[in-house]
C-alpha cells in the first residue's frame, strides 16, 4: 500500500520565535541529513520548534511519543493476524524512512534502551533499518531524517541516554526564552495584552527560581500560555494562575504557598 506523504505534512506555519540561530542550524543539519538531538526542560518548545523545521522545509512530519512500554515491534512494525492469514504493518519509524519523512522520537530515554538501539543503523553512513521479522532490509529514503528529543535534567540514571546513541547525533541545547522574548511569545500565542503576559512571565521566574529547592522543574513556557489562555477568556488572573501554573507542578503546601504569593502580589 503507498502512503501519501501529504498526510504527514505540516499544512500551517506553526508560531516559533527563534531564541538564536537555531534555524539556520537545522537547516544545515538537515542538508547533510545529520540525525539531531533536541534537549532542554518541558515546554520549553522543543517540539514546536521540530514542527516548524518540517514545515519551513516542507517535509512529512512523524511524532512518535515514546514511553516505557514501547517495544522495537512498535517502532518498526508487526505481523497482524488476520481472517486471511498475516499481514504486516511497518511501525512510524519505517513508514519514515521509506516515504522520506521526518521522524521524531520525542522523550526518547522514555523507552526502553533495547528498543532505541534499533534507531543506530539509520544514524550513521548506512542509513539502513533492518526488519528482522520480515527478512527486509530497508535503505532510508534520501529526504529522511531522524529527531530525537529528551529533558537531560530530568533523567535518572537508568533513564539517560547511552554514549553510543548520544554521539550519533548533532545536537542543540534549547531553554526557557529570556523574559522579554517569552513575553512576546505568550502576547503573540494568546492574544493577551504585553504588560499581563510580562506579570505571567514574572512569576514563571520566580518557579524556575525554585528548582532543585523544592521543585523538580519550574514553570514552562506551555503552562504560561496555559494561563494566559484562560486570562484572555476573562477567567480571573489569580484563578488562572493556581489553576494553571502552580496546581500541575507541585503537591508541597510551602511551594504553593511561596508561588501563591507571588501571583497575588504580582496582580495585586
Amino acid at each position: 500500500m503507498t502512503t501519501n506523504k501529504e498526510q504527514y505534512k505540516v499544512h500551517q506555519e506553526p508560531y516559533y520565535q527563534a531564541q538564536g540561530r537555531e534555524v539556520q542550524l537545522y537547516e544545515a543539519a538537515y542538508r547533510n541529513r545529520l540525525p539531531v538531538m533536541v534537549k532542554g526542560p518541558t515546554g520549553c518548545g522543543k517540539s514546536r520548534f521540530v514542527e516548524y523545521m518540517a514545515w519551513k522545509l516542507n517535509k512529512p512530519l512523524i511524532t512518535v511519543a515514546c514511553n516505557e512500554d514501547m517495544t522495537a515491534s512498535d517502532l518498526v512494525g508487526r505481523y497482524l493476524l488476520e481472517a486471511n492469514g498475516t499481514r504486516w504493518l511497518d511501525g512510524p519509524l519505517t513508514t519514515a524512512a521509506r516515504i522520506g519523512a521526518i521522524c521524531y522520537l520525542d522523550e526518547v530515554v522514555e523507552a526502553r534502551q533495547d528498543t532505541t538501539v534499533v534507531i543506530h543503523p539509520l544514524t550513521d553512513h548506512r542509513r539502513t533499518l533492518p526488519l528482522d521479522k520480515k527478512g527486509e532490509l530497508i535503505e532510508a529514503h534520501p529526504d529522511f531524517q531522524l529527531v530525537i528529543s529528551y529533558n537531560p535534567g530530568y533523567q535518572s540514571l537508568m533513564k539517560d541516554l547511552k554514549q553510543s546513541t548520544k554521539q550519533r547525533f548533532a545536537a542543540f541545547d534549547f531553554d526557557y526564552p529570556d523574559a522579554a522574548l517569552e513575553t512576546t511569545i505568550l502576547a503573540r500565542e494568546t492574544g493577551l495584552d504585553e504588560t499581563t503576559a510580562g506579570r505571567l512571565v514574572k512569576i514563571g521566574g520566580v518557579a524556575r527560581n525554585l528548582k532543585g529547592h523544592g521543585l523538580d522543574e519550574g514553570i514552562s513556557t506551555r503552562l504560561l500560555v496555559y494561563a494566559a489562555t484562560l486570562m484572555k477568556d476573562g477567567v480571573d488572573a489569580g484563578d488562572a494562575c493556581r489553576m494553571a501554573l502552580v496546581r500541575p507542578i507541585t503537591d508541597d503546601a510551602d511551594i504553593r504557598e511561596t508561588l501563591d504569593h507571588a501571583i497575588d502580589a504580582t496582580f495585586a
